[in-house]
Formats: structure tokens, C-alpha cells, sequence
């Protein structure tokens, strides 16, 4: 008897537990709060990745969340604003006094977005609809939108209060089918006199047009003071420079000729690219671009009164991965 008493007892202890957890979970577990959904870099703010369009309008869809354990339980119009104010004190966090280095805010000639979208009830995920178009934009720069999701008692939702998520700093980096990070171990840089070639592990190239790129010449990138003094232009050409038909041409010129000297070394520069789907994820495309580079030029800037000769010649590679599965061309790539 008294064993039987012991299972109804359990039973019932266990019964009541089920219906404790189901009670539980039909409630929100958290506060609904309004968020960006952009991920973080180191500096602080969201790379954005936008094909490059020298006439038309580019649409970047930045998505806004609404946290919680259960659905959006109404609908709810989010109010979207620019933070000068949070841009300048990430300037101030990343650069300190040098004003020279800092992020620039995007002009507002060269982006559109709505200042308020809705959240539709049920719905716990929305696009912010931002139109770019940036066909004129020296890419010489670091440009960001700085973005923050607005505050009110008025309204009808509470603002997500971590900075990184009520916030997105915007890193407006148009691309095409060339630009991107290339390695540059084989990319060798001479001091004029010297045996030894300065490398480095990583060369970041910009759009200029649809097929033009340009990089930094020598070691320089896009924290050097300088550097709009020594952009190195590339065109990808249609031409073919050997038997094979792998090798086409790149013009390749800069244009401050007439203080850094730029002038081209004694091998032709040329590009090659590959394809291949990848062995294990077959809707994977693999995409090898490698430039071979040959100039020369003079640093005139570092050393006032003295100018440098360097030669540079050697590889740079890039691989870039698409997701063929994904049917938007311009958001297969993995970055």
C-alpha cells in the first residue's frame, strides 16, 4: 500500500512539474528591447560590403531585432537617427588627438535612408532599407554611417541599452570583383641599396571603378598619414600576354606621378585568375586572383629633404569564397 502511495505521489510531483515548466515558457522570459543586428570589430565599428555601382543606387538591409523569449507581441515603429556623437568619441578611443586618422561620417549626398520603419506584430525580425550611391567616393578614406536606434518614453518600444547593439558604426567599404585583402609574403618591397626585401603579411586593396583597384605603394596603407600621395592604380584588361591565354594584362600607373616618380619596372604586370568548386561543400566557389606587380617610386614625404627609392616587384593573392546557393550575386560572397 504504502509503495503505491510513493508512485501516485511521484506521479503527481512529475505531472505538476510539466505543467510548472509549459506555465513557464509561455511568458516572456526577457524585456523585448529594439537592437541592430552588425557585427563588431575590433575598432568598433561593422564592416558593410556594398558592390560597387559607379551610376546606380546600392541597397544595404541592416537588420534591426526585437529580443525576447517569445514572439514581438505587437506591432512597433522603431525610430532610427544618425550618433555623431558616438563616432567622435570612438575617434577619440581608437586615435586619440590624431585627427588626421580618424573615421569620417558619410556625407549625406551619398546615402538614404527612412528615419522610421515598423516592426510588424509577430514578427521579431525587420530590414532597415539604407540606398548608398557612391560612384564618386575616394575610397582614400574611412568612411562610416554611424547609426542609433532612438529613445523615447513616447514609444511604443525600449531601445536595447548596450552600445553595440542600440548602436552600428557602419565601415561603408564598396568592393567588385578584384578588391579586397590580398597576401603579400611574395610581394617584395627593396630599399633602394638593400638586399634584404621589406614584406608584409597583408596588403588591403580599394575600388577605384568596375575594373580598376588601387593599393598603397610600398609598405604604405590606410592609417599612413601620406598615403594619398602614393595610390598604385591597377586595370584589369581583357589582354592576353601569353601562350596560354592565364595571363592578362594590368595597366598600372599612379596618379602623383609627377612627386613620387612613379615608374614601371622592367617585367609586365598581369593578373591571373582561377576557379574551383570546393571538395567537400559543393556549392562553394573558390575564386584565386594573383597579381604580379613591377614599379618603382620615391618617398618623398617621410624624411623632409630626402627622397627614398624603392623597387617592388613580386605576388599578391587573394581568395575569395561565394555561396552559390544563395541567389543575390552580390551576397554570395563570405567575407
Amino acid at each position: 500500500m504504502k509503495k503505491k502511495l510513493y508512485i501516485l505521489f511521484l506521479m503527481l510531483t512529475t505531472a505538476s512539474c510539466f505543467v510548472s515548466c509549459k506555465n513557464e515558457w509561455e511568458e516572456e522570459q526577457f524585456t523585448q528591447m529594439a537592437s541592430f543586428k552588425s557585427i563588431v570589430t575590433g575598432q568598433g565599428v561593422s564592416w558593410s560590403y556594398l558592390r560597387y555601382n559607379a551610376n546606380g543606387v546600392v541597397r544595404y538591409n541592416l537588420p534591426i531585432v526585437i529580443s525576447g523569449s517569445t514572439p514581438n507581441n505587437k506591432a512597433r515603429t522603431i525610430h532610427i537617427g544618425l550618433d555623431p556623437d558616438t563616432l567622435a568619441r570612438l575617434n577619440q578611443e581608437q586615435y586619440g588627438h590624431r585627427q588626421e586618422l580618424y573615421f569620417r561620417q558619410l556625407d549625406p549626398k551619398y546615402y538614404n535612408l527612412p528615419t522610421t520603419i515598423t516592426v510588424p506584430e509577430g514578427v521579431s525580425t525587420i530590414s532597415l532599407p539604407i540606398d548608398f550611391k557612391m560612384g564618386d567616393l575616394d575610397q582614400s578614406d574611412k568612411w562610416v554611417l554611424p547609426l542609433q536606434i532612438l529613445d523615447d518614453p513616447s514609444y511604443d518600444y525600449k531601445a536595447n541599452p548596450n552600445k553595440s547593439y542600440r548602436r552600428a558604426m557602419l565601415r561603408v567599404m564598396p568592393f567588385n570583383n578584384y578588391s579586397g585583402e590580398y597576401g603579400g609574403t611574395l610581394y617584395k618591397i627593396f630599399l633602394d641599396g638593400d638586399t634584404e626585401p621589406l614584406t608584409l603579411n597583408k596588403h588591403r586593396t580599394y575600388v577605384a571603378d568596375d575594373k580598376t583597384i588601387f593599393l598603397y605603394a610600398g609598405t604604405r596603407d590606410i592609417d599612413y598619414l601620406d598615403r594619398k600621395n602614393y595610390k598604385v592604380l591597377m586595370k584589369f584588361t581583357d589582354e592576353n600576354i601569353d601562350v596560354q591565354n592565364r595571363k592578362k594584362k594590368l595597366e598600372v600607373w599612379s596618379d602623383n606621378l609627377a612627386n613620387n616618380k612613379f615608374k614601371l619596372g622592367t617585367s609586365q604586370s598581369y593578373y591571373t585568375i582561377d576557379e574551383e568548386m570546393d571538395a567537400k561543400l559543393p556549392y562553394m566557389k573558390h575564386i584565386y586572383i594573383t597579381l604580379f606587380l613591377s614599379y618603382e617610386f620615391e618617398d618623398y614625404t617621410t624624411i623632409p629633404g630626402q627622397r627614398l627609392k624603392y623597387k617592388v616587384e613580386g605576388t599578391l593573392s587573394m581568395q575569395r569564397d561565394l555561396n552559390t546557393l544563395i541567389p543575390n550575386e552580390d551576397q554570395q560572397v563570405q567575407w
